[in-house]
């Protein structure tokens, strides 16, 4: 348990000192529903469906994960209520053209929808009359985006938005559209792993177990997700897992113990942290931060000596080499 919760620990101090970066948020296939009303997003070389929706019911199946340089088959379902003769719509997607197929789009005549004589299937975007009516038309292209990037010899995995397809106005305002993240095997781990934890934390919560646990606990959870948003998923898996084979206390004594145990191995992720941005400009920043942990480590030694000397020992032994890092 101890070994864990250094690991856990450093993990989450070393990575969120050391790097910082634009988060983007995790984005689901979405539409607004008033002009898009079904939709169904299959890998175009396996037929597999990865995600099917209806809007008008609320009903969907598949996990929706796609991935870097995949094929896509998109069908949407769209409905223009009313006509206007004096406006045109626009279809577009942000798909690379397949590699498969030699055309973009494929419109199911038997809707009886026209589309004029604008249409050019194999061009990426096409402009058509707003004609009162259903169109039913098909999208063909690769999903592509750079998921994964490597900087300073640390690999980053965030989440790739790409517009699928994008109805639009004639001034270019979005009118509706269906945008699905491409992501990688990191990032779908990380996604398994959150979801299972979060299902154990909420049976955590209504069990019983010792508040103290319940809610270090939750912190790590919380913690996972700033730090898969920065794009470290691998090591926010790795939180996530060491939260999976922990053992939940059932005293009062063990949560007592528990938590001076996390503080002391988080300020020594401290100083390895400082350590390592001090040759990146930061000094004055982590000198900062140091300081204010030395004051914490001061009253929580106090603490500690109420309830274990070697403990205490320990602590007060941290904070004299902090003392040193800064000079104080």
């Amino acid at each position: 348990m101890k070994n864990k919760i250094i690991t856990l620990c450093i993990i989450i101090l070393f990575a969120l000192t050391t790097i910082t970066v634009i988060s983007t948020v995790p984005v689901k296939a979405q539409t607004n529903g008033q002009w898009i009303k079904k939709y169904t997003i299959a890998d175009s070389t396996t037929g597999n469906v990865i995600l099917s929706k209806d809007v008008t019911t609320g009903s969907s199946n598949g996990n929706g994960i796609i991935s870097n340089n995949e094929e896509l088959e998109v069908t949407v379902t769209i409905n223009v209520a009313t006509s206007n003769p004096s406006s045109s719509l626009t279809l577009a997607t942000a798909m690379s053209h397949s590699g498969v197929q030699d055309h973009y789009w494929s419109h199911d005549v038997s809707d009886g929808y026209s589309l004029g004589s604008n249409y050019n299937p194999n061009s990426g975007s096409f402009v058509f009359p707003q004609t009162a009516g259903t169109l039913t038309i098909s999208c063909y292209g690769i999903a592509t985006g750079q998921v994964a990037t490597t900087a300073d010899g640390i690999t980053l995995h965030i989440p790739v938005p790409l517009a699928l397809i994008t109805l639009s106005d004639p001034s270019g305002s979005t009118l509706d559209s269906i945008t699905l993240n491409i992501t990688d095997s990191s990032i779908n781990n990380y996604n398994t792993l959150l979801s299972k934890e979060q299902s154990q934390l909420s049976s955590l919560q209504s069990s019983g177990v010792d508040p103290g646990y319940v809610q270090i606990f939750q912190n790590v959870i919380t913690q996972s997700q700033a730090v898969a948003s920065s794009g470290l998923t691998d090591d926010a898996s790795s939180m996530l897992n060491s939260l999976a084979s922990s053992t939940a206390p059932a005293s009062a004594t063990m949560q007592i113990l528990f938590i001076p145990l996390i503080v002391v191995f988080a300020v020594i992720a401290v100083l390895f942290a400082f350590l390592f941005m001090r040759n990146r400009s930061k000094v004055s920043y982590f000198h900062m931060v140091v300081e204010d942990q030395i004051k914490d480590l001061e009253g929580l030694t106090l603490r500690a000596q109420k309830l274990d000397r070697t403990m205490a020992s320990n602590l007060d032994g941290v904070k004299e080499r902090l003392k040193r890092l800064v000079g104080m």
